[in-house]
């Protein structure tokens, strides 16, 4: 067999791409990132991540990295106001945290797991064969040939790796235009979660001393020509809408965005993966575009994983489309609503008077709350209907033999990026069952039943990702936590 340059070779060193890597080292794969621009891009469209991102970085140890973080307890869904804290660790999301910091820190952490990132590298061809992927690379010291059993395109919304194999990507074309410009020297006051003004809307958000990020939409604002709108064409919207002077200001740095909604209608194509903004593109709200790359990212690692090392069968990867296409398609469908909403004009105002009505009811706001979060994602894991099973693992507390403490949280249980059985009724025939699977599944046995959510379960099965397989007992399914091993691990 010809030899592989890397297991997989992911096109892309965004966050996506990068968390992808991090997570196939955990799993002990070779990882080869592939980046056409010379170094990171320092500008952060992107300036946090949501709930449930904040969840999947702390499942592997990251959060520390980021500093002191802050999170938003009130947000909006199209403009209106909203409580996230009435779903159990709610947030609007991390705030503050630009999506270059990310990138650094994901980018360290893939390092130190051993993933290599190569940079001015264009891929410009890509051949599947037999037993891997063949891509052809544009280099610094020219052309070459690349090979891989797997490929991984975490390469944009302009993707690529999806033209070159030929995936559609159906949906809506742009209807509007949103500009941004991060400008220092301007007294303004925070708009964070925007502001209708007669005419459009418009946003600021602080990004440090005598910094702030403005973002505005203009109804009808067209531009003639592709790239970026100048700060002057920013600032005379701006005193449009607001009446405010920011010309003075120094911008460093201008940018725009549409509501171009697209999908992927295939996120795997045989030994080719689509992930993040490769996979789906909309209007940014809410901090769900970077997030549901970092979620594509964790649902796929373990899996190839587990194939690559032999341990699952390949149909094993064809749950990554049966899973996360769902959520890429449900942000698609509430970035819209959000767009109608937010971005109409005063034709929308008898629709925004019914949300709003509508918002005065608990189950509504956590309905919304857990779509714009991920806080909600239920994957079909199999028979069953115990509420936790398909979704993630709550983050509680165990006790028992951990250290000095005597206690861990179940997400420090998910650092490693393997599988566990919580055994919670401390059941030796159980353990004994899973012992096979000592390889690539680790048992944790608590010193008393935790309280909250696994308060009335005798055992659960986590998968590296965080979401639960498996529950004992469940009265609608009579699976034994062997079958459930070997689904989603394969044989002993």
């Amino acid at each position: 067999m010809p030899e592989f340059d890397a297991d997989v070779i992911i096109v892309g060193a965004g966050p996506t791409g990068l968390m992808l890597a991090g997570e196939l080292r955990l799993a002990g794969v070779e990882a080869l990132v592939l980046d056409r621009l010379a170094e990171p891009t320092k500008q952060s469209r992107a300036l946090g991540f949501s709930a449930r991102t904040i969840e999947e970085f702390d499942q592997r140890g990251l959060l520390p990295r980021f500093g002191e973080l802050q999170t938003i307890p009130f947000g909006h869904f199209g403009g209106l106001p909203l409580d996230y804290r009435v779903v159990e660790g709610g947030s609007y999301g991390a705030r503050g945290k630009p999506q270059s910091l990310t990138e650094g820190v994901l980018t360290g952490w893939a390092a130190e797991q051993g993933a290599a990132v190569l940079r001015s590298h264009d891929v410009t061809g890509v051949r599947e064969t037999d037993d891997g992927v063949e891509l052809d690379v544009v280099t610094p010291e020219g052309r070459k040939q690349l090979r891989a059993r797997y490929l991984a395109g975490c390469d944009g919304g302009r993707s690529t790796v999806r033209k070159l194999v030929g995936v559609d990507f159906p949906g809506t074309d742009a209807t509007i235009e949103m500009w941004f410009a991060d400008v220092a020297g301007c007294e303004l006051r925070p708009r964070f979660s925007g502001e209708r003004v007669p005419g459009g809307m418009v946003m600021v958000l602080p990004l440090g001393p005598g910094v702030n990020r403005v973002v505005v939409y203009e109804r009808g604002m067209t531009r003639q020509g592709d790239g970026a709108p100048s700060f002057a064409e920013v600032a005379a919207a701006w005193n449009r809408l607001t009446g405010e002077d920011i010309s003075g200001g120094k911008p460093l740095w201008t940018s725009w965005t549409t509501d171009a909604s697209r999908q992927a209608a295939e996120y795997r194509r045989g030994r080719v993966f689509l992930l993040g903004d490769a996979a789906h593109i909309h209007l940014p709200v809410g901090a769900q575009g970077m997030s549901a790359g970092v979620g594509d990212a964790v649902n796929l690692g373990w899996k190839l994983g587990a194939v690559i090392n032999g341990h699952a069968p390949d149909d094993l990867l064809d749950t990554y489309h049966d899973e996360r296409h769902p959520v890429g398609a449900r942000i698609l469908t509430n970035t819209l609503a959000q767009r109608i909403l937010y971005l109409g004009g005063d034709e929308m105002d008898p629709m925004r008077a019914v949300m709003t009505e509508l918002l005065a009811y608990e189950e509504v706001q956590k309905l919304l709350v857990g779509m714009v979060t991920g806080l909600d994602i239920r994957y079909d894991v199999g028979a069953g209907s115990h509420p936790l099973l398909g979704r993630r693992l709550p983050d509680v507390e165990l006790s028992g033999d951990f250290g000095p403490s005597g206690t861990t949280r179940a997400f420090e249980l998910l650092h490693s990026g393997r599988a566990v059985v919580l055994d919670l009724a401390d059941d030796a025939k159980l353990r004994a069952a899973a012992e096979p699977w000592k390889d690539r599944v680790d048992v944790v046995t608590p010193a008393s039943r935790p309280s909250g959510a696994l308060a009335d379960v005798d055992a659960v099965l986590v998968r590296p990702d965080g979401y639960v397989a498996w529950v004992r007992p469940d009265a609608a399914d009579g699976t034994e936590l062997p079958d459930a091993l070997a689904r989603w691990f394969g044989r002993a």
